[in-house]
């Protein structure tokens, strides 16, 4: 799956970026088709500690879902989005297979 990584006002690390394919790759047996996906790294302007913010956006066709975490780490955010568009995806999935 092809993902785009974006990061508002800094740069994010090659480390990151290979987390972050390798854990959307795993969506891909939830759901195989696919279009892309993008991933938004925000640093939220805040005191508190749980300010980094990933949003992540699928396109699927004839649909986009959109998931966004705040947490502590960029890794822990990444994560939490996955498993929650994990279980939009099997939604869709069965929503499809329910209709054909």
């Amino acid at each position: 799956m092809k993902v785009n990584v974006h990061a508002v006002n800094f740069n994010v690390d090659r480390k990151l970026i290979g987390y972050v394919q390798a854990r959307l790759d795993k969506l891909d047996k939830y759901y195989d088709r696919v279009v892309h996906s993008d991933v938004f790294f925000k640093l939220d302007n805040t005191s508190a500690k749980v300010n980094k913010i990933a949003e992540l956006k699928i396109n699927v066709p004839g649909d986009e879902f959109i998931v966004k975490k705040q947490c502590k780490t960029f890794e822990e955010a990444v994560e939490l989005a996955a498993d929650s568009m994990e279980r939009l995806l099997v939604k869709r999935k069965q929503k499809i297979r329910a209709h054909s």
